[in-house]
Formats: structure tokens, sequence, C-alpha cells
């Protein structure tokens, strides 16, 4: 049975959340990637970060519908989504649009593991990691490869 071992790639470029947000767009245009991981000084990694993160930047911004009760004025959808979206708008660094809650899959797991993963969360690649640590990144192009007879 094949592993993701025998098909990530090793060699994973990487941003940390101090990273700019023109140094991430410059690295995804320049480098053709989708989604780059995240990582600490350490290697650690703590999220990942996608074109869509960085297009959220330019959108418009939702007023949220309101309820008026007794002079109170209630968002509907929470103050919390209004200030989050607000946020990300704002953001100068990777660190302020980030997803921190990632799927991974560890090197030794099957490909169609990782093809599992990646289908039932929607997502177009997948860090492979041991003990926290980034060893490399599984992206759907290396599963369809794989399927290629050479």
């Amino acid at each position: 049975m094949q592993t993701v071992a025998d098909i990530m790639t090793k060699d994973v470029v990487t941003v940390k959340p101090e990273t700019t947000i023109r140094q991430l767009a410059e690295i995804f245009e320049t480098r053709r990637f989708g989604t780059l991981p995240v990582i600490d000084d350490d290697g650690n990694l703590v999220g990942i970060v996608t074109e869509s993160d960085l297009v959220e930047q330019g959108k418009n911004l939702h007023i949220p519908t309101v309820i008026s009760v007794f002079d109170w004025v209630i968002p509907l959808e929470g103050e919390r989504t209004l200030e989050r979206e607000l946020q990300r708008m704002t953001a100068q660094t990777v660190g302020e649009i980030y997803t921190k809650d990632i799927k991974t899959v560890a090197p030794s797991e099957g490909i169609s593991s990782a093809a599992d993963v990646m289908s039932n969360n929607k997502l177009h690649a997948l860090p492979v990691t041991v003990a926290g640590k980034l060893v490399g990144i599984v992206s759907r192009i290396d599963i369809i490869r794989n399927m290629i007879p050479t």
C-alpha cells in the first residue's frame, strides 16, 4: 500500500504569522500555490493560509441584520462575527488571517485516507506532520499524479 510519504512534497514553502500580507500575495503569485502552511520559529505547524483567506480582504463589509428592542440594537449574527470580519479585512500579517483549526495527515497514512480527508473537508492540500512538526504537504494534484500509471 502506498502512503502519503510516497507522494508528498517534502521541501515545503511555508510562512510565519509575522509574514506580511504583501509578502504572502507575492508568494502566491510567483510560486503558484493556493495553500501554505504557517509555522512558528520551532517549525511547529500552527495553521494554514489560503488564497481564499487573502481574497476575503477585498470583499465588501457585510453589515449585520439587527433587531431593535427597547432601544437596544442586537446584531442577529453576533458582534463577534462582525468583529472577525473587520479584523480579516484590515489584516496586515498572516497571523491575522490564517486558520488555526486545521486537518493534518501522518506520513504513514494511506493515500486514500488523505483523499477522504480532502474530499470530506473540501481541502486542496493537507499538511503532513509528525508530533506537530511539519514534514511535508500533500495536495490534490499529488494524488491525481499517483493515479496515472508510469
